[in-house]
């Protein structure tokens, strides 16, 4: 059992040694696993998945160790939309199963495990000459059929209000960039919207830590067996096998090299990064029909930093799987393209202030294009023991934790307590009215929750850590000092790339660096 274990409430964490990562707590853990101690869990991989492994075994009185050849969310789970999908997309391809999995686990993160971070956020289809009536007719019943399901799922009306149709000059009051020539009105809609995919996998992690959970950042594990693993720590280059009752492969899509028998088709995924200028106004998020491709849509995500995402495609990843995957030309071309085809506003290439794309860790099947594949997930247990987690997408990430979990009690005899993280408040989620009551600028209460507070008193050290990285950033210098101190963030890219989401344009990540390695020896000095 745990010997960290404390028990789950229903009152969410506050800032503490407990749920603080840092070099000198990974320092510390990694040499009692280095030494010999074994845990009742193994996990491989941190990102959403992982992490939520993590916390689910943790918070059942399972003693953890979740290790990642990089860092938190360093894969998959920062490349996303930032959604929290509710499901419609399934519905329309008629897989209920999913699509009330999706709903069911959007309700639980903006109602109960982390109100702080998810939002709802309008979305529009424009009526264009592109939908045609019977098209209209077909979204409005699928609109409509998503707001049973969110009813269905017991997710309040006030966290996310029922859809309805807009008039035209409604329609260009949220978005002034469409192209009004032939616009009928739009269809509004609500989905779920992270604030920044990496800071749920953080706040998952520090939860996990809170609970006792050991979260180690680069720990490569070179072999997986049922009795633990191969690892090597990339700081130092040293090996050691790191012992469990139990391991869990959540390695997304690098899982299928540590398991035998998982098969894996990636896939990937390209966004656009905009400055809001560009779409000058944009309030609501917007469904752009792909043509050629009936039911496929595009997205416009306006971000409460300023920056606007526009995804996502949808291309087979042969090959090698890369650390960080690139777009392509051809698909920023595709969708600057798709763009035209709705806005008024003319973009070209040099209006994309960044671009990013992540691999979907699909699970091979029927050939054919990627985006028809199931977004399912699947737990297999290996000839030696390991239960791999893979499939899914971030909104399941709870659920699929669960899952593979459930799998290890049974296949391995573990004795443990129920699932309890359905309703277990992430690190800095609260009631609304307490947030709303704290005094923190209200974009570091989004980020962090609870926490702003603790954040903004890392300035009364140094008030320089007030001013923004970057001009015009929305990042300030207490997050980099918070994110050494209580983040686990070990480096620059740490920082910049996972911690904030600075490093998303390349001009801004270079006027921050400096600020970076600022607080990374600031840090060393407080240890």
């Amino acid at each position: 059992m745990n010997r960290h274990h404390r028990p789950p409430d229903a009152a969410p964490l506050p800032a503490s040694p407990e749920s603080s990562l840092n070099a000198a707590r990974r320092a510390r853990e990694l040499a009692e696993v280095s030494g010999g101690a074994e845990v009742d869990v193994l996990v491989v991989g941190l990102g959403a998945t992982g992490a939520g492994v993590a916390l689910d075994a943790a918070t059942r009185g399972l003693s953890v160790a979740a290790i990642d050849a990089h860092d938190l969310a360093f894969g998959t789970s920062r490349w996303s939309s930032k959604l929290i999908h509710g499901g419609l997309r399934y519905l329309a391809s008629g897989q209920l199963g999913i699509a009330y999995e999706s709903a069911v686990e959007r309700g639980a993160l903006m109602e109960r495990t982390a109100p702080h971070l998810v939002r709802a956020l309008p979305f529009i289809l424009p009526l264009t000459a592109q939908v045609s009536g019977p098209a209209e007719t077909i979204a409005r019943a699928g609109i409509k059929a998503g707001d049973v399901l969110r009813m269905t799922a017991r997710t309040h009306q006030a966290a996310l209000p029922r859809p309805r149709r807009l008039t035209a000059v409604e329609t260009l009051r949220l978005a002034p960039a469409l192209r009004s020539y032939g616009l009928r009105g739009g269809l509004l809609s609500w989905d779920g919207q992270l604030v920044d995919d990496a800071r749920l996998v953080t706040a998952i992690a520090r939860t996990a830590a809170a609970h006792g959970a050991r979260v180690l950042t680069r720990c490569r594990a070179l072999k997986l067996t049922g009795e633990g693993a191969e690892v090597r720590d990339e700081l130092i280059g040293t090996e050691f096998f790191l012992r469990a009752r139990a391991v869990v492969n959540a390695a997304g899509v690098w899982a299928g090299g540590l398991a035998d028998g998982v098969r894996l088709r990636p896939s990937r995924g390209t966004h656009l990064v905009l400055r809001a200028a560009s779409l000058g106004g944009l309030s609501a998020g917007l469904h752009l029909p792909v043509p050629g491709a009936p039911g496929h849509f595009a997205l416009v995500l306006p971000q409460e930093d300023g920056r606007i995402y526009v995804g996502l495609t949808d291309e087979d990843a042969d090959g090698p799987i890369p650390d960080v995957p690139q777009p392509s030309e051809a698909e920023i071309g595709f969708l600057l393209d798709l763009l035209d085809s709705a806005l008024d506003v003319p973009l070209r290439r040099a209006d994309v202030a960044g671009a990013y794309a992540g691999l979907r860790p699909l699970l091979y099947g029927a050939t054919g294009s990627t985006a028809d594949l199931s977004r399912k997930h699947a737990v297999l247990t290996s000839e030696n023991g390991v239960v791999t987690i893979v499939g899914g997408k971030l909104t399941t990430y709870r659920r699929m934790a669960q899952d593979a979990v459930d799998a290890v009690l049974e296949g391995r005899g573990l004795t443990a307590g129920p699932c309890r993280t359905a309703r277990l408040p992430l690190i800095g989620a609260g009631p609304a009215q307490d947030l709303a009551r704290l005094v923190a600028p209200a974009h570091l209460v989004r980020r962090y929750g609870a926490e702003a507070r603790d954040v903004m008193a890392l300035a009364t050290e140094d008030p320089s850590l007030l001013e923004p990285v970057a001009p015009g950033s929305a990042t300030i210098g207490a997050e980099l000092a918070w994110a050494v101190r209580h983040e686990g963030a070990l480096d620059e890219g740490d920082l910049l790339d996972r911690r904030t989401r600075v490093g998303l344009i390349t001009s801004d990540r270079e006027a921050a660096l400096p600020a970076a390695r600022r607080a990374l020896t600031s840090a060393s000095l407080h240890r």
